[in-house]
C-alpha cells in the first residue's frame, strides 16, 4: 500500500480523483459533538466516500471531538500512522478514538482489535456500509481495567448511527475512572519508574527462572519498582520485536491496567529492535545491558569508576544512535559547523568518539597512578588477598566484619562497584592487605567489562582470591561457574583460589548443602565473626606456602 499524506490526510491517496481529494480534505476539518462517538452527517459523508473509491476510511478524533487524522486503506484494511505527534488529551488511555468504515460488512476483525490494544485508544469503531453506500451499523468496542473472562476488550451493542444515546463524555469519564481506581489500591509511587520484566529465550526453564529472577534483582537494584514479569521461551526468536505481536499485546495491555511506563528485557536488544518495539508500544523500552550500566551509574563513587561508567556507556550508545533522527538534513557549512554535508548524526558520533578518546587518556592517568600506589604497597611487601565472587554473594559483609570496617554493604546486585582496600592481621601475626572489587554477573555487557578491566588489573596484584558464594542462592553452583570463567577469561585463573561458602545462616542451607561446601572449601557467615576460624586458617596457610 503506497502511503502519502497531505495535510491531515494520509494513507493510500494515490490514484485518487481531485474531488475526491478534496472531500477527504474537507472531513479532515469536520469536528463532531464531544457526546457523540461519531456524528449521523460525518458517518454518512465517511460511508458515501468509502463506497465511492472502493477504500477503507478511518478516522482519528480526539475527546474534543476535533478530527485529527483521516487515514486511507484499501478495500481490506488501513494503515494506521504512529500516534506520538498526534495531539490528545487522554489519561491512561490515548484520548483518540478510530472510526473507520468496513465495505464487506464484517465486524470488528482481530487487527482492530489489536489496533485498540496497542495504541490504547478510547474507543474503537467499526462502520458497516450498505448496498446503496450508506451507514448501516456502527461496532465499538474498548479496553477493560482488568480482564473479564481472559478478555482485556469487551464491546458495545452496535447502533446506527442517527440512534446513538449515551454521551461518549460520560463513558470514557466513568472508565478512566475505573482505571485509576484500579491504581489507587496497587499503592504505586508515581515518582518511581514502574516496569514490567520481559524474557524471551531458548533455555531450559529453571535456567530461563533464575535469569528472570536476577533481572528482577537488578530492577529493584536501581530502585525500579517491578509490577509484573513475563517469560516466553520459544524456539525461535522473533528478529524484529523479540517477543511475538500478540504476547506483545498482551504486555501492553497489562502496563496499561497496573499503569507501568517502562518495559526491560533480559535480552540485549539491538537498535533496530528497540525502535520497532517502542513503535508498538510508545513506552520507554531498555534492555538488561542498559540497566546495569544505570545501576553502575548511580553506584560509581571514585573518580575512575565514574570515568569508566561513562566510557560504556558512551560505547554502548554509539551503535544506537537513531538513523531516523528527523536532524539529518545537510548542514550548511560556514563558522561553527564541522563541515560543509555533515549530518548532525555524524555530528553526534564525532562527539562521542572525541570524548572516548578524552575518557580514555584520563583512564590511562588515573590507572598510573594506581600504579604508583601499588608499587609503593608492594615495597612494604605486605601480601594480598583479593575477595572475588558473583555480585550480591557478601563480600563487601565479609570485609566489614574482617577488618571492624563499614564500607557500604547492602541487599542489592552491584552495592560495590569501586575498588576498597583495607589490612587485616592474621591469628599468627601474618599482616595482608584485602580489597574487595565488583561483583560478577553473567552476560556482563563486553564493554563494560572491558571498561572495567582497569579497576580488576587490582586483582593482577592478589596472592590468593577468595572466591565468596552465596550458598543460599539456587543457582549458586551456576554462579561460581559463572566467575570461574570470567577469571579464565581476564588471566586471573593462575592465581591460588580459596571458594568461601557464604550465608549458611540461611534457611534454606541443610545439611547436605553444607557437606558439599566443606568439601569444596570453607563454610562461613559473613555476618558472624565467629564462624572465620577454619576460613583464616586456611588462608593464612595457603599464604604461608604462597609467600614462602
Amino acid at each position: 500500500m503506497e502511503e502519502n499524506k497531505i495535510g491531515n490526510v494520509s494513507g493510500n491517496t494515490s490514484g485518487l480523483k481531485k474531488h475526491q481529494l478534496a472531500a477527504l480534505e474537507r472531513l479532515a476539518g469536520k469536528r463532531v459533538a464531544r457526546e457523540e462517538v461519531i456524528s449521523p452527517e460525518m458517518a454518512k459523508a465517511l460511508c458515501q466516500l468509502s463506497f465511492e473509491m472502493n477504500r477503507q476510511i478511518g478516522i482519528l478524533l480526539s475527546r474534543a471531538g476535533k478530527v485529527e487524522q483521516v487515514v486511507v486503506g484499501d478495500f481490506k484494511g488501513i494503515m494506521l500512522p504512529r500516534l506520538g505527534a498526534l495531539r490528545s488529551a487522554g489519561g491512561r488511555l490515548k484520548g483518540l478514538r478510530l472510526v473507520h468504515t468496513h465495505l464487506a460488512g464484517e465486524e470488528i476483525s482481530d487487527e482492530d482489535l489489536m489496533d485498540l490494544l496497542f495504541l490504547r485508544l478510547d474507543l474503537l469503531s467499526v462502520l458497516t456500509i450498505s448496498q446503496d453506500g450508506l451507514p448501516e451499523r456502527l461496532y465499538s468496542a474498548h479496553l477493560l481495567p482488568a480482564a473479564v473472562s481472559g478478555k482485556s476488550w469487551a464491546f458495545l451493542e452496535p447502533v446506527h448511527p442517527a440512534a446513538q444515546t449515551d454521551s461518549f463524555t460520560d463513558f470514557i469519564a466513568a472508565l478512566e475512572g475505573q482505571f485509576s481506581r484500579l491504581q489507587a489500591t496497587s499503592e504505586v509511587d508515581k515518582g518511581q519508574d514502574r516496569a514490567i520484566l520481559v524474557s524471551v529465550t531458548m533455555e531450559a526453564q529453571i535456567q530461563a527462572e533464575e535469569s528472570l529472577a536476577e533481572l528482577a534483582e537488578l530492577t529493584r537494584s536501581d530502585d525500579i519498582l517491578v509490577l509484573d514479569s513475563v517469560l516466553q521461551r520459544k524456539r525461535k526468536i522473533n528478529p524484529r520485536l523479540i517477543i511475538g505481536k500478540g504476547r506483545l499485546a498482551e504486555i501492553m495491555i497489562k502496563a496499561l491496567q497496573l499503569d507501568a511506563n517502562l518495559l526491560i528485557f533480559n535480552q540485549e536488544l539491538n537498535p533496530s529492535q528497540i525502535r520497532s518495539i517502542t513503535d508498538y508500544t510508545e513506552m520507554r523500552v531498555i534492555d538488561r545491558t542498559q540497566l546495569i550500566l544505570d545501576i553502575f551509574a548511580h553506584r560509581a563513587l571514585s573518580r575512575e569508576g565514574r570515568l569508566q561508567v561513562e566510557m560504556a556507556q558512551l560505547k554502548y550508545m554509539l551503535p544506537r544512535l537513531s538513523t531516523r533522527d528527523d536532524a539529518l538534513s545537510r548542514l550548511s557549512g560556514g563558522i561553527g559547523t564541522r563541515g560543509p554535508g555533515e549530518t548532525k548524526l555524524e555530528t553526534h558520533r564525532r562527539r562521542i568518539d572525541d570524548r572516548l578518546a578524552r575518557l580514555t587518556k584520563e583512564l590511562e592517568h588515573v590507572g598510573r597512578e594506581r600504579y604508583r600506589r601499588r608499587s609503593r604497597r608492594r615495597k612494604k611487601e605486605l601480601p594480598v588477598l583479593s575477595l572475588v565472587g558473583y555480585t550480591n554473594a557478601g563480600k563487601s559483609t565479609l570485609l566489614n566484619t574482617l577488618t571492624n570496617s563499614d564500607i557500604v554493604a547492602v541487599d542489592k546486585l552491584f552495592a560495590t562497584l569501586d575498588p576498597t582496600s583495607r589490612r587485616l592481621r592474621f591469628p599468627h601475626e601474618m599482616e595482608v592487605i584485602v580489597t574487595d572489587t565488583v561483583g560478577f554477573i553473567r552476560h556482563l555487557p563486553a564493554d563494560l567489562l572491558q571498561a572495567f578491566a582497569a579497576t580488576l588489573e587490582e586483582l593482577q596484584e592478589a596472592d590468593l582470591l577468595v572466591h565468596v558464594i552465596d550458598l543460599s542462592s539456587p543457582g549458586f553452583r551456576e554462579q561460581m561457574q559463572v566467575v570461574d570463567e570470567l577469571l579464565r577469561e581476564l588471566e586471573l585463573d593462575s592465581i591460588p583460589c580459596l571458594k568461601v561458602f557464604n550465608k549458611i545462616d540461611r534457611e534454606n542451607v541443610g545439611e547436605q548443602l553444607l557437606a558439599y561446601a566443606r568439601e569444596e572449601g570453607v563454610v562461613i557467615s559473613a555476618l558472624d565473626a565467629g564462624t572465620f576460624g577454619p576460613f583464616l586458617e586456611r588462608a593464612e596457610q595457603m599464604m604461608g606456602k604462597i609467600l614462602r
